[in-house]
């Protein structure tokens, strides 16, 4: 896929101030990246500065490996080739990739999902809505990026800038009709999405999270926020935000918006509610009152909070064209979302699920959830990841005592850190909530493995074992390395010992 550097120049205009030009701007470009050593002659290479790395350290030998131009942030040395020096070269990058991989965002309906909680529920919701009609539609999120029949394993929530251009050309080029994606507050504030165009944004909700990257709540909102003020663009008609009145940050969201918007909820007078709410561990029935009209809704997925999921994507569907027929339909289809809310279900006479709640809000829904649903004990057994946010530990802990009977605080993916200093951290918020709650129980178990045998041992007929924080993912890290390891096989692995030894 051969174009000029002119070309893909061409795309910045009115989006990246361009300082400085030199060379041959007709000079053919048979690839793009910003990765040095990705560079293959033709090649142009992207110089960002990024968290851990800088670019343009890696500029000599990019150009030693043959590229065939360069666009940086920092002058233009007086090396013979051609390069342009743009404002924000980060930002650049997702543009240049977009017209370098032929604009894929404007051949397809793009579904863009914000927020700190559900989202990935969300997406898988509104893809099998949107399949409902017709639509032909790829994911990108948290647990993988699916382009028809293929499944690709996910290395970010969104995917990098290049990545994502590339992803989006797979499923205009598989004759997908639509994407719909997570779209997270790194991707938003590192420019990912940059050179592309959504025609719906969705936003969940805003609690804690990513303190560790973003530092403040503000900063955390205004990230999440980009994704609302950036549907202003005119190549495409039909927009809408569709965004959670009952959070907090929702009305503030909804009144910064530029293109019309529809609100959900079950508590506010939104545009999208839910009525007469039951909640049992089969599932979940509502009667769904939307611009469309109410109809009922019957589901699979289980607490409160995936009510909200399906109001989200109820709202989606229902802009894009659905009847009320087509979703009721195809809600009833949805039996689960891989690590959201997953039963693990193996012969025994206890609930066992998985979950990847990994923050403060998460877990109190899950909780909640429980407590709605469960006739014995709940025993909850968590942790909290090394490397990120450690304000949201403590807060955590005083969750997990307050909605459980018994807790275990295990190991999450502890990376870097030494996994008794984070519970040790954690256990600050247990030991408060202990105070008002002294019936709990509770211990820690740094290896997770024996924390999940721990809770299954200790689980009777009717308890609720709740083992959240990795939910979907088989791996834990621990240092830099990922060892294999899925809390839903080691919690079937559990069961069966105790089985055995009935």
């Amino acid at each position: 896929m051969a174009t000029t550097l002119a070309q893909l120049a061409e795309a910045l205009r009115g989006q990246v101030e361009v300082l400085e030009q030199r060379g041959d701007l007709g000079v053919p470009v048979v690839a793009i990246t910003d990765d040095s050593r990705a560079v293959q002659a033709g090649s142009l290479f992207v110089a960002v500065k990024g968290e851990q790395v800088d670019g343009h350290r890696y500029l000599a030998g990019a150009i030693a490996a043959g590229a065939a131009a360069l666009v940086q942030q920092e002058p233009l040395s007086e090396a013979e080739l051609s390069a342009i020096r743009v404002a924000d070269s980060r930002k650049a990058l997702g543009i240049l990739g977009s017209r370098f991989y032929g604009d894929p965002s404007a051949h397809l309906r793009m579904i863009g999902i914000t927020g700190t909680n559900g989202k990935t529920t969300t997406t898988y919701v509104c893809k099998l809505l949107l399949e409902a009609i017709g639509q032909r539609v790829g994911l990108i999120g948290t647990v993988a990026y699916q382009i028809g029949s293929e499944t690709i394993p996910a290395s970010h929530t969104t995917p990098g800038a290049l990545d994502l251009q590339q992803l989006l050309r797979k499923m205009v080029d598989g004759g997908c009709t639509t994407a719909v994606m997570e779209v997270s507050s790194h991707a938003l504030v590192q420019e990912r999405t940059s050179g592309c165009e959504y025609d719906v944004a969705v936003f969940s909700n805003l609690t804690q999270d990513h303190l560790d990257f973003h530092k403040t709540m503000e900063a955390y909102f205004q990230a999440k926020l980009r994704l609302f003020t950036g549907l202003t663009g005119t190549a495409k008609q039909k927009k809408r935000a569709i965004i959670n009145l009952d959070d907090p940050s929702g009305a503030r969201i909804a009144s910064l918006c530029p293109t019309p918007v529809w609100t959900y909820g079950i508590k506010e007078k939104a545009d999208l509610r839910a009525e007469d709410v039951r909640l049992s561990l089969g599932g979940t029935t509502f009667k769904a009152a939307t611009p469309a009209g109410s109809f009922p809704i019957e589901s699979h997925l289980v607490g409160e909070h995936n009510v909200y999921n399906m109001l989200a994507a109820v709202g989606v569907a229902l802009h894009e064209g659905a009847t009320a027929d087509q979703i009721r339909e195809a809600v009833a289809r949805v039996i689960n979302v891989p690590g959201r809310f997953e039963r693990v279900m193996a012969g025994q006479v206890f609930t066992v699920v998985v979950d990847y709640a990994h923050t403060e809000d998460a877990l109190l829904r899950l909780l909640s959830a429980a407590q709605a649903l469960k006739a014995g004990r709940i025993i909850t057994v968590f942790g909290c990841g090394g490397d990120r946010d450690r304000g949201k530990r403590p807060k955590m802990g005083r969750a997990a005592v307050q909605y459980s009977d018994v807790v275990i605080l295990t190991s999450d993916n502890p990376r870097t850190e030494n996994p008794l200093s984070i519970l040790d951290e954690v256990e600050v918020g247990v030991s408060d909530a202990l105070r008002q709650r002294p019936h709990v129980q509770y211990q820690k178990i740094a290896d997770r493995r024996e924390a999940i045998g721990a809770a299954v041992r200790e689980a009777r007929q009717g308890d609720m074992v709740l083992i959240a924080g990795k939910g979907h993912e088989d791996y834990q890290i621990i240092g830099t390395t990922k060892h294999h390891f899925d809390d839903r096989e080691v919690a079937r692995e559990a069961i069966q010992q105790l089985k055995s030894c009935a």
